[in-house]
């Protein structure tokens, strides 16, 4: 969104004849993950078989709980500003946005860390300095397959929302630098890409910006299949322009979107304007996202970014934010959805 400046696939038959390419799960023995459905501990051969098996995401899709998300200063790398979030709020975070560069390593120690302490990341892909037209054509291949290497190696779930806010002029791969033909050619191909390389223990998330700023952009022919999206990630703020009701924030893209495809949502990155309406639309984005069964959960943007969109800028509506995080239906330890 422009009041911000950023920083399963099922397994099928074809995933199970991959699965050669892609070698032991574990990094090593400091720095392994739990095998798909398997307690941490033990060992034997019945473990190493389970290790070659990639992370089953099925049951963190659609969860019978809401995710409880944050974006926040350092996380998931050091989860010290995680830590000082759940003291502020009452609740720890299950789902931890970050932001990565097209050109960027995967950060398997963060999203370890993350997972030990129960929480899902989610990794903002941005392709800043490379065209999705390249991308499309192949000419990020090998860092492609270096990625979901090192994905499929750790074999732990993520959640990756690749050039999110499309939509947007604003953005350096938007409606003024790419069409949708390449969003969606360069989105299958990287999608693709993983699949091929046994990395199915990640979770899709296709993220337009809400469109009340622009109207004129159809999200259809940027949509690239329900084959390839797991989940909705809608992007939309509270500001104190536009009236606060969450039919008006996020309900003229929400039925947008379901003209094409039914596919569950998360509001991938919301936060409020500090300021006395703050509380109230702190209440109707938990009241909005609760009523919705196919709305998944919520991540806070809790940055200062061209406004304060920090929960710790208001106390008053910080409170009122902890009280409604304090309902059981927001929150679970993703380890056991």
């Amino acid at each position: 969104m422009q009041f911000r400046t950023r920083t399963r696939t099922a397994l099928t038959a074809v995933l199970l004849a991959t699965l050669a390419l892609s070698g032991c799960s574990v990094l090593d023995d400091s720095n392994s993950a739990s095998p798909a459905g398997q307690a941490e501990g033990g060992g034997g051969a019945s473990e190493k078989a389970d290790a070659d098996v990639p992370y089953d995401v099925t049951p963190l899709l659609k969860p019978d709980k809401k995710y409880y998300g944050a974006a926040l200063d350092g996380a998931p790398n050091s989860m010290k500003a995680v830590d000082t979030y759940t003291q502020m709020t009452g609740k720890q975070p299950n789902l931890l946005e970050y932001y990565a560069g097209w050109g960027d390593g995967f950060d398997a120690s963060g999203v370890r860390k993350a997972w030990k302490e129960g929480a899902l990341t989610l990794m903002s892909w941005e392709p800043f300095d490379t065209s999705l037209a390249d991308i499309a054509a192949g000419e990020s291949d090998a860092y492609i397959k270096k990625y979901a290497t090192a994905v499929r190696k750790l074999n732990l779930p993520v959640v990756i929302d690749f050039a999110d806010e499309f939509n947007g002029h604003w953005e350096k791969w938007g409606t003024k630098y790419t069409t949708p033909k390449d969003y969606v050619a360069a989105w299958r191909h990287i999608h693709d890409t993983f699949i091929e390389l046994g990395a199915s223990n990640v979770i899709w998330a296709w993220s337009p910006n809400i469109i009340n700023p622009v109207k004129s952009v159809e999200l259809k022919p940027y949509y690239p299949g329900d084959a390839y999206v797991d989940w909705v990630g809608l992007i939309g703020y509270w500001t104190l322009e536009e009236d606060n009701a969450f039919s008006s924030v996020f309900g003229p893209t929400i039925d947008e979107v379901r003209t094409f495809t039914k596919k569950p949502m998360l509001l991938l990155e919301t936060a409020a304007m500090a300021g006395e309406r703050r509380r109230a639309d702190i209440r109707n984005l938990f009241a909005g996202v609760e009523a919705d069964d196919n709305m998944l959960g919520f991540i806070w943007f809790n940055h200062k970014k061209r406004a304060d969109w920090r929960l710790e800028a208001s106390p008053l509506a910080l409170k009122e934010f902890k009280r409604l995080a304090a309902d059981d239906r927001f929150g679970f330890d993703v380890r056991k959805p």
